[in-house]
């Protein structure tokens, strides 16, 4: 689909993303949003609309002229708890919910796209628009496919996009390995003896521990890692004491992981076990460690990664795609079907915008046109009907 007759419809998908814009929806309780979404898809005469599929999730399924695979092309639909600062005609109408990270932008898109392949359906096989809801920090994704989604519709590949503040609007990026970063947290609790802190001598200072945990946690990157590996280690709270004058029991370190490699990934959870055992023993106390691993590695199948960058250039140019764009550390739940189907992961233009999860940050609707032409080139030369 040339961009150019995408942009005859730009106008519909302007109003699209900041009607759902102005209607954000935390997590799972995205129920205006599915509505929406399943209300559109049965307009467009999707051949079936299901709803509540990993809780809210929306899945429509286009039949193309002829048998063959079926691929999926999935959008997240949740909102962030930010406060809006854009002032924007279509801004948030619920206080403290957000489309700041540009899922508006992402429904609109994958909308246009099934509305275009519906009315053409020059494919052969089957499409799947999924839309899914709890990506930022919810495991929507996990969600759906454990609620059947691969299966149910005999999903063979999928395929997801995002948005990307300072990438110009009108270009694509994409790597052939990992894109974004596997995300893990932390928890130490140290535990140690208070009192008077006129006599710390009679004390096990957990906050003098614990100021000494964090030094040694942010020298895992420096000091553990090979400078050409990814890893980032931040400590992100600290909480202990309730009084000037007092010497508290407790102290918890927290914090979050971020790795590019499942070997990475380990090695840091075992570090980070063994330096607070170390550090809390050293200084008297027991330390608690909690890790969880989060969202993996979003790691794209190195030949679909080609194949979407030979896509993209279909639709912009070749001068237009980064084809090894640097990985991501943020973390994105896509990374689940990809552990379970080929596909990839790619990123689209959003123009100088403010960035992600900033309470000034807006999709640019001037992007969106080139999102559904990327999708229905995609989804026409991933099941090309024969000559």
């Amino acid at each position: 689909m040339p961009v150019s007759q995408s942009l005859d419809h730009a106008s519909d998908l302007a109003l699209w993303r900041q009607t759902l814009h102005a209607m954000p929806e935390l997590l799972y309780e995205v129920h205006d949003t599915a509505a929406f979404v399943a209300a559109r898809l049965r307009e467009f005469g999707c051949d079936e609309v299901v709803t509540g599929l990993g809780r809210t999730g929306v899945v429509g399924l286009a039949k193309g002229q002829a048998p063959g695979r079926t691929i999926a092309l999935r959008a997240d639909m949740d909102a962030l708890p930010i406060v809006e600062d854009t002032a924007l005609p279509y801004a948030s109408r619920r206080p403290g919910q957000m489309h700041a990270c540009g899922h508006d932008g992402h429904m609109a898109m994958l909308l246009g796209a099934a509305r275009e392949l519906c009315a053409t359906r020059r494919f052969a096989g089957r499409v799947a628009f999924v839309f899914q809801p709890a990506e930022e920090g919810g495991a929507g994704a996990r969600a759906m496919i454990e609620d059947g989604l691969l299966e149910r519709f005999g999903i063979d590949e999928v395929y997801g996009m995002h948005n990307l503040p300072g990438l110009p609007i009108g270009t694509f990026a994409i790597n052939p390995g990992p894109i974004m970063a596997a995300t893990d947290e932390f928890s130490i609790e140290l535990s140690g003896r208070g009192g008077h802190a006129a006599i710390p001598h009679q004390t096990r200072d957990p906050i003098l521990a614990g100021s000494a945990l964090v030094q040694a946690l942010q020298q895992i990157v420096s000091r553990n890692v090979d400078p050409l590996d990814s890893l980032v280690v931040s400590v992100t709270q600290f909480h202990s004491g309730f009084a000037r004058n007092v010497l508290p029991e407790s102290a918890t370190v927290s914090g979050t992981v971020r790795s590019l490699r499942h070997a990475t990934q380990d090695f840091a959870e075992t570090r980070i076990r063994e330096i607070a055992a170390g550090i809390a023993a050293a200084h008297g106390l027991s330390a608690e460690s909690r890790y969880v691993r989060n969202y993996p590695v979003t790691q794209n199948d190195a030949e679909k990664a080609r194949f979407c960058g030979d896509v993209a250039a279909s639709v912009v140019g070749e001068a237009k795609v980064e084809r090894a764009v640097p990985a991501l550390m943020g973390g994105e739940d896509f990374s689940f079907m990809l552990e379970r189907r080929p596909g990839a992961f790619l990123f689209i233009g959003n123009g100088p915008s403010a960035g992600l999860h900033h309470p000034r940050y807006d999709f640019a609707d001037e992007a969106a046109p080139f999102g559904v032409a990327y999708w229905v080139a995609l989804t026409e030369q991933a099941l090309p009907l024969a000559a």
